[in-house]
């Protein structure tokens, strides 16, 4: 399979896009030789790699550290790369961090953001770099919200998630992730742009799905999302290796 590119993922509405969160070498080779079209390093490592309680103490060299080792093992898929809080509080500065990652490894990049963000969109857009939209939950301003919850419950802001929708179409994103999104809500932004929406926790009235690569495996068993049902529970498979490994070197048994 070619590569997916951003005028690709355009035109993919309705084809059901597939996206996980990659961080590191062996993970993304093996996600890319599996077929998921879109792999995205996301500011969630904050959570899943590097232990701290949210993204906003994710910077932008974590970020370009793990987009490094990523775009290692990848050979097929778009690989899109989180621009982490504060790195694009304006379009200069949008546009400079940007580069940044496309120069690490990247082939597009993501920021959050509806009408608040157009010109940072736009900006990066126009320096020639893909950009991907994120609208409705923003993990980077959890520590504002108190916490996760479904966005566009109420008809004035189901009209304001609509509009961010359009909004950065029009600035130049070639799709847009939609977090935490009520379903009927996201099924009406799905209908009503043109470029291709990417659900996580929005139902499957979008055009795609992306889901943070530790939650599907099962990887941090202590923490499974709501919207989440993994397909395998690799965390406890770990735990029974180190046991088994323990167990035999303790018995004195040693190596093979």
């Amino acid at each position: 399979m070619n590569r997916i590119t951003p005028e690709i993922v355009r035109k993919a509405k309705g084809q059901g896009i597939t996206a996980l969160t990659a961080y590191d070498y062996p993970t993304a080779r093996l996600l890319d030789e599996a077929g998921i079209e879109v792999l995205l390093v996301g500011d969630s490592m904050g959570m899943v790699v590097l232990g701290l309680r949210d993204t906003t103490e994710v910077t932008l060299e974590d970020i370009l550290h793990h987009v490094r080792a990523v775009a290692r093992g990848v050979q097929h898929a778009l690989l899109v790369a989180d621009l982490p809080i504060d790195t694009y509080r304006n379009p200069e500065e949008a546009v400079v961090n940007a580069k940044k990652l496309i120069f690490a490894g990247a082939h597009a990049v993501k920021l959050e953001g509806g009408t608040t963000r157009v010109e940072q969109i736009k900006a990066i857009a126009d320096a020639g770099v893909p950009v991907m939209g994120h609208i409705g939950m923003l993990p980077q301003r959890i520590r504002e919200e108190g916490g996760y919850r479904i966005k566009g419950k109420t008809p004035a802001e189901s009209q304001l998630l609509v509009e961010d929708a359009k909004a950065v179409e029009n600035a130049g994103a070639f799709a847009v992730v939609l977090e935490l999104v009520a379903r009927k809500v996201a099924h009406e932004i799905t209908r009503s742009i043109q470029i291709p929406t990417i659900g996580i926790g929005s139902g499957a009235g979008c055009d795609g799905q992306i889901l943070v690569f530790h939650d599907l495996v099962g990887y941090s068993p202590w923490f499974i999302p709501k919207h989440v049902q993994p397909e395998a529970m690799v965390g406890d498979a770990i735990s029974k290796a180190a046991s088994a490994f323990i167990a035999r070197v303790k018995g004195g048994t040693g190596e093979k």
